[in-house]
């Protein structure tokens, strides 16, 4: 067993040197990790070992080296308190044909030690909460795709678990139904205080709902953390909105050596190695215009993720 008394209760899970290897193919090569509560997302190419990592976590299969724990529990001996303490949607439909949606997501909390009563009342409950209610008892197969995805969501928070993984959860959605799934995420882990391990390869979805993202590839962690921490500033590179048509003010700034791109009212304006932003102040007041907004331009979460990716 782990010992957790070295203050390790802030952590939410960490992996030790965890290697697992199917054959030839090596999915976790000496991972070593360690993440905070919140919500986390979970990055990395195809092959990179994501589903590898979340089922190790959940105790479904085991490692050939390493060890680690998830919420204090060792997933090499407490797979059965794990799997109580986690919610989890699998990418993978995993629906049972003939049953009621409000059957199914009772059956879910039962596996993790509900007792029927209080598995029949709760799913009611989560159904209501992920707009299911008024096809509880409608058979499962007869469920749209974003249906599906609500009814898995339900059946993994049923028991109300500390940590909710979601592995590809609006994968093959419309955009509404992303949405819709990506508005719970967000209110289960910013509003119910749930933490999340949130798994895409959908960027703006990971973006819109997580904190803290790790990124894997090879098996090898490649970078992780804080979110707006890893979107490094720009020093010569900024985001400016005026009051006013910008035509002028984009003229003379592109006269002075910068590269000015629009979008909609926003300007990308790169200003010359050497120069201060002062000229961008300066160049408003020659043209007469208001700067209403602006600040450096950060790092999207693509441009972390190609330059992690980068390093395989």
């Amino acid at each position: 067993m782990l010992d957790n008394s070295d203050g390790n209760s802030a952590v939410l899970f960490q992996l030790e040197g965890v290697t697992k290897t199917y054959g030839a193919v090596t999915a976790l090569n000496d991972l070593s990790l360690s993440v905070p509560f919140g919500p986390i997302g979970l990055l990395g190419p195809n092959g990179s070992g994501k589903t590898t990592m979340i089922r190790t976590l959940l105790g479904l299969i085991p490692v050939d080296a390493g060890s680690g724990q998830i919420l204090g529990m060792d997933f090499r001996h407490q797979q059965l308190d794990i799997r109580r303490a986690v919610g989890f949607a699998p990418e993978d439909e995993c629906l049972f044909p003939r049953v009621e949606g409000v059957g199914f997501v009772a059956y879910a909390g039962e596996l993790v030690g509900m007792t029927y009563k209080d598995a029949m009342a709760r799913a009611h409950e989560v159904l209501d909460y992920v707009g299911l209610g008024e096809a509880r008892y409608r058979m499962v197969e007869t469920y749209s795709t974003g249906m599906k995805q609500r009814l898995k969501l339900a059946s993994a928070i049923v028991h109300d678990p500390k940590l909710l993984i979601l592995d590809e959860p609006t994968n093959g959605m419309d955009p509404a139904g992303r949405e819709e799934i990506l508005q719970l995420a967000r209110d289960l882990a910013h509003n119910k205080g749930m933490s999340l391990l949130f798994s895409s390869h959908l960027l703006p979805d990971v973006e819109a709902v997580c904190d803290h993202i790790v990124v894997l590839g090879g098996g090898k962690l490649l970078t992780q953390g804080d979110l707006q921490q890893l979107k490094q500033v720009h020093n010569r590179c900024f985001e400016v909105r005026l009051k006013l048509d910008g035509n002028g003010f984009s003229q003379r700034l592109s006269a002075l050596g910068c590269t000015v791109e629009s979008h909609d009212d926003l300007l990308l304006v790169q200003i010359p190695e050497g120069k201060s932003p002062q000229m961008l102040w300066q160049t408003a007041l020659e043209e007469k215009q208001q700067i209403r907004y602006l600040r450096p331009q950060r790092s999207t979460l693509e441009e972390v993720f190609l330059k992690a990716v980068e390093q395989t």
